[in-house]
């Protein structure tokens, strides 16, 4: 009787979870850019309803969307490079597993360098 595949590329190992987090951080930031395309034309067609809408946005919970929002930028942008790397590089797929790591450190020390300034200005303690 065949045995299993033992640690394919796509059977709950990182490489799957990557990929998966991959497509997550990228259809989340493809609407926030939606929404931004659209609150931005709001300018165009009414300026006061354009002043009305930034205005929600300078909120607590509008705060730390940005912030997941950031995290989400740093992670796909990041993890792209480790694709592009897997794909082009000769020994990428041998070495996938530490540049998730790599990726995941890497996003985690600059989204820690970005948050607590961005803490201070969203709760006001300039």
């Amino acid at each position: 009787m065949p045995s299993k595949p033992a640690g394919t590329l796509y059977r709950g190992k990182v490489g799957m979870w990557s990929w998966v987090l991959h497509r997550i951080t990228g259809v989340a930031i493809f609407f926030f850019l939606l929404v931004h395309i659209m609150d931005t034309a709001l300018v165009r067609i009414d300026p006061a309803a354009y002043n009305g809408v930034i205005g929600t946005y300078k909120t607590p919970i509008i705060g730390l969307g940005e912030l997941g929002l950031v995290a989400a930028i740093l992670f796909h942008a990041l993890n792209g490079i480790r694709v592009i790397l897997i794909d082009f590089w000769r020994k990428g797929a041998k070495y996938q597993n530490v540049m998730f790591w790599i990726v995941v450190g890497l996003a985690a020390l600059l989204f820690l360098g970005f948050a607590p300034r961005h803490l201070m200005n969203v709760f006001g303690a300039h």
